[in-house]
């Protein structure tokens, strides 16, 4: 009966997330004359003619590009700043140390909406207005708390032995960092990549105010497809989810051991 019961909560559950990303796939890929037809469950044949036109006609090719960039810039800056930070976090103690984690914590209780203005100010000034850069470096100041929490808490994992141990052997602190901690926190950070790209990917406020020409895949979305018909929705929905997926599922092997490590 127990069994049974955990197998009846699997299913619900897959089906509440599941379900509607396979209504957005088959949305996508169903003709027009069809998507409106009452009379039959599932279309009697699939089209990428919708993907096609989004990606093609509407410039949806370019914004996608244009959407990686972004995202693996953003990851690259916020964890060449939150690495080292998340490690201090957690193997140094030092006066401010709570107040500086509150501090961070208390940046993303701020609505973007409120710096909207003063930031594309200072984006004109600077020169980073409609420039993938630009917004690359907005995602990371919206990362970076995250990702230096996360990389703390798995640093502060790692047994600090494992360093001493290094350096009683001739490595410096800086070459048991590289050689034995990095390895060994890998799966965190694959983890803290996976929150940080997909935020990257999904941030839409900050790519329309900050970009007109050079739009991420988002806002791109936002400002053609919405005013398009529904199978367009369909496959916009279908773009933005196709590549977290496939980001998820080569980096799954880090998760995996991340969750065995956590369970011994």
């Amino acid at each position: 009966m127990k069994a049974l019961l955990y197998a009846l909560v699997f299913v619900v559950v897959s089906l509440w997330f599941l379900g509607p990303m396979f209504i957005t796939f088959v949305g996508s890929m169903t003709p027009a004359s069809e998507l409106y037809s009452f009379d039959r469950i599932f279309p009697s044949k699939l089209t990428f003619d919708h993907i096609y036109k989004l990606l093609v006609n509407l410039g949806g090719w370019r914004a996608t590009l244009i959407s990686f960039q972004v995202a693996f810039t953003a990851i690259a800056i916020s964890f060449a700043i939150g690495i080292p930070a998340g490690y201090a976090l957690a193997r140094y103690r030092f006066k401010g140390k709570n107040f500086i984690i509150l501090t961070m914590l208390f940046t993303r209780s701020i609505p973007l909406i409120v710096i909207a203005i003063p930031l594309v100010v200072l984006y004109l000034r600077m020169g980073l207005v409609d420039s993938p850069f630009g917004v690359a470096l907005a995602h990371a100041a919206m990362m970076l708390p995250f990702v230096i929490l996360i990389t703390s808490s798995v640093f502060s994992g790692v047994f600090v032995e494992y360093e001493e141990a290094g350096m009683i052997f001739g490595l410096t602190r800086f070459g048991a960092f590289l050689r034995i901690t990095m390895p060994l926190a890998l799966p965190g950070l694959a983890a803290s990549a996976i929150y940080a790209f997909i935020m990257s990917w999904n941030e839409i406020f900050a790519a329309s105010v900050l970009s007109l020409q050079n739009r991420t895949l988002p806002a791109h979305i936002l400002a053609t497809a919405m005013a398009s018909p529904d199978y367009f929705k369909y496959a916009a929905g279908t773009i933005m989810a196709v590549p977290a997926l496939l980001f998820i599922f080569f980096i799954r092997k880090y998760l995996i051991t991340l969750w065995g490590i956590s369970l011994k």
